[in-house]
């Protein structure tokens, strides 16, 4: 399927609370075509860092994940890093964020941003 835009909801979970907030970015955005994209690049205190953009389209080999009318993009590259992990948007102390909990990682730094498998 790698000629092909994957559409797949087992691979990873788009919670609830995350597409509430995209759905409500993409509102202040006035961007209908707007899709979350989730991503993971080399660096950060524990060896990987997760990325969050926003794209106007799938690419060929995109995961996608769509939730109460909102759509979450993966690459294939970070997919396999992030397969069962659930992406969710909390707000606390600390400030608001988008978070990943990904059961593929062996270790994490303190901030949650950066992990290692």
């Amino acid at each position: 399927m790698s000629d092909e835009v994957e559409s797949t909801q087992s691979a990873m979970v788009f919670c609830d609370s995350a597409a509430k907030k995209v759905k409500s970015l993409i509102e202040e955005e006035g961007n209908d075509s707007l899709k979350l994209r989730v991503y993971i690049t080399g660096g950060g205190c524990s060896g990987f860092s997760y990325g969050f953009s926003f794209d106007e389209e799938a690419k060929e080999g995109d995961t996608v994940i769509e939730n109460s009318g909102v759509t979450m993009l993966v690459d294939q590259m970070s997919i396999q890093y992030l397969m069962g992990s659930e992406v969710i948007y909390r707000e606390g102390l600390q400030g608001s964020q988008f978070i990943v909990n990904n059961p593929n990682a062996t270790a994490t730094c303190g901030c949650g941003s950066s992990f290692s498998v």
